[in-house]
Parts: structure tokens; sequence; C-alpha cells
């Protein structure tokens, strides 16, 4: 059985950094695809950031401040987020794919405020 681990959220100040990480545990699991959402409250929740083999993709809002990557080896997917904005405030969740299936963390909490 496939499950998620996500870590690193937490409280920062405007224009400071975290780096979220999502551990993927499961007997012969390979990543083909993973990426990021987030949700803020009051809102839909909407895609932040993804990552297939060496191609990446992200949110507008995000560009050149976010950075996907993936250990491939041991199964983590990090995202790394420089000049956080209180609207970058929102639960964080991950997804990963292999060929046949998707899978979701629990999401981690994100918060930015001074």
């Amino acid at each position: 059985q496939v499950q998620l681990v996500e870590s690193g959220g937490g409280l920062v100040q405007p224009g400071g950094s975290l780096k979220l990480s999502c551990a993927v545990s499961g007997s012969g699991f390979s990543i083909v695809a993973a990426g990021w959402y987030r949700q803020a409250p009051g809102k839909e929740r909407e895609w932040v950031a993804g990552s297939r083999g060496v191609i990446t993709h992200y949110l507008n809002s995000v560009k050149g401040r976010f950075t996907i990557s993936r250990d491939n080896a041991n199964n983590i997917v990090y995202l790394q987020m420089n000049s956080l904005k209180p609207e970058d405030t929102a639960v964080y969740y991950c997804y990963v794919k292999d060929l046949s299936s998707e899978y979701w963390g629990q999401g981690t909490q994100v918060t930015v405020s001074s």
C-alpha cells in the first residue's frame, strides 16, 4: 500500500522560506509524476507545481519563488518555497502518480504572517 507523509510546514514571516517534503512509501512504487496542490481557507484547491521526468511546471504566481524537486532513489518529493507571501498561506498537499494510480498526502499547513 502506498502512503505519503508530508512535513516541513509551519509559520513563517513574509519573505521567508520553507521546504516541504513528501516521503512516499510502498513496496515497488516508482514515481512517474509528482506535484503539489494547496487549499487556502474558503477557496478551492489549486495546483501549484508539477514534475514529470525532468520537466517541471509552476503556477504563475509562484514561478521564480517555488522549486519542485525529487529524490527518486528515496521516493521523496520536495517543494522549496522562497520569498513567501501571506497569500501563500494554505494547506499544501503532495500527490504522486505511477503508471496506473494517483496517491495523495494528508496535507501540511503553511502560514505566512508577521
